[in-house]
């Protein structure tokens, strides 16, 4: 900085390396947490899995402080990957909102320690009411691992913070065992990318996830023209479609060929309008296939430096999609 001593700016340029250590000495030790957690998921990871598939209400996630903000992450991330689930606090439970919970529910519930006394009410009306419940816990000689029909026990690693009291390693685990838990449910019940559009319809990650088909458009708005047809004719049509090409098609109705304006300018002078559609096209042009994602065919638009593209099925064109009808669906 202007005017500062040389020991000013060694003092600063000291305390910034202090602080990238610290940052890689946090990140080392919770990635080594998350290779501890690896190692030991084991057959119990597989009957927590069998036990939330087979749920025909809601799955109903649960922790108090830290493990409450996972918790909340966890669920969201469970009803967004098609396991309907929510997030319950577990003070306002005791208040409430364990009228929330069916018997047709299961539970996760969340305690590094085990002994979290605000899931106790919780713990109780589960086993009241035979609420099957999965417990995500940091001590097997506990309330809650001894509770819950299936334990998933933290294996034990030091916390990120140096005073060992700020929950850090553990949080993480749990977040990446909770992530483990959707990714599983998803695959066991063959959950695909359609399924996930259909839950996130808006935003940046819905556009990405939508088809060809969704967006391109189709019937009388095509632009095809014969291949013996003349070049007067095609002009007219492409003014008329408005799409700055048309698509050439052989007798049997298949894409061969494309006039785009391009074309229209390398083959001006006055005969242009009598030469037939076949002299002029630019033979096998780029095309897509209905089903290949929207995102893809921004790539191949922006990659060919084109404005549209003619979507096939079975060698004929069924469909066209434009750069700007890309853009309105929020594809970037």
């Amino acid at each position: 900085m202007p005017g500062e001593t040389s020991s000013a700016a060694l003092s600063r340029e000291a305390a910034g390396s202090e602080d990238l250590a610290r940052a890689r000495r946090v990140l080392a030790i919770e990635a080594d947490a998350l290779e501890r957690l690896g190692r030991a998921v084991d057959q119990r990871f597989v009957e927590a899995i069998t036990l939330l598939a087979a749920v025909k209400g809601r799955i109903v996630v649960s922790g108090m402080g830290k493990s409450g903000h996972i918790a909340t992450k966890i669920a969201a991330t469970l009803a967004s990957t098609g396991a309907p689930a929510i997030f319950v606090h577990p003070a306002e439970a005791s208040h409430g909102d364990l009228g929330m919970i069916t018997p047709e529910d299961a539970l996760i519930l969340l305690s590094n320690s085990g002994e979290t006394a605000e899931l106790a009410n919780l713990i109780q009306f589960a086993k009241r009411h035979r609420i099957p419940f999965v417990g995500i816990v940091g001590r097997a000689r506990s309330t809650l691992a001894e509770a819950a029909d299936v334990a998933l026990v933290l294996p034990e690693a030091p916390e990120a913070c140096p005073l060992g009291l700020a929950p850090t390693s553990s949080t993480t685990m749990m977040l990446a065992l909770g992530d483990a838990l959707a990714v599983a449910l998803l695959e066991r019940k063959g959950f695909t990318a359609e399924d996930f559009q259909a839950f996130h319809p808006g935003g940046q990650l819905g556009g990405r996830l939508l088809r060809v088909r969704d967006i391109m458009h189709q019937g009388s708005a095509l632009p095809v023209i014969a291949a013996s047809a003349r070049m007067a004719e095609a002009m007219i049509t492409m003014t008329a479609k408005g799409f700055g090409c048309i698509g050439v098609l052989d007798d049997a109705g298949r894409l061969i060929g494309i006039v785009t304006d391009g074309d229209l300018r390398r083959h001006m002078g006055e005969g242009l309008l009598r030469q037939t559609v076949a002299a002029v096209m630019t033979a096998g042009p780029k095309t897509i296939r209905p089903g290949a994602f929207a995102a893809e065919a921004l790539n191949i638009l922006n990659e060919r430096k084109i404005t549209s593209l003619f979507v096939i099925e079975h060698e004929q064109p069924i469909g066209i999609v434009h750069i700007h009808d890309c853009l309105r669906a929020g594809i970037a």
